[in-house]
């Protein structure tokens, strides 16, 4: 069976990029591979981990840790105001 991505989950790091956390893929990448952001609970290193709707992210970033809900997966990298719509930022428990 043909990967599904785009419609039922996408790679950690093309989401980070499409919703603006870096400025390059590159980045996003490296960013989960030096620095291990959880994905539902579960540190992960891998930049192709899968993303789902629902999932939760919590995120190392800029000396401050980002905890968000996707809301949807993107099908590209677009203006900030409509990467923004692809997550909400939810309380660290």
């Amino acid at each position: 069976m043909a990967d599904t991505e785009d419609r039922d989950w996408q790679r950690l790091d093309k989401w980070l990029w499409c919703a603006r956390f870096m400025k390059a893929r590159s980045d996003c990448a490296k960013l989960i591979a030096e620095h291990g952001p959880r994905l539902n609970g579960q540190p992960t290193e891998k930049p192709h981990a899968k993303l789902r709707v629902g999932d939760v992210l919590t995120l190392p970033l800029r000396g401050d840790v980002l905890v968000i809900e996707v809301l949807s997966l993107a099908s590209r990298r677009g203006p900030a105001p409509e990467a923004r719509q692809l997550y909400r930022e939810v309380e660290a428990t």
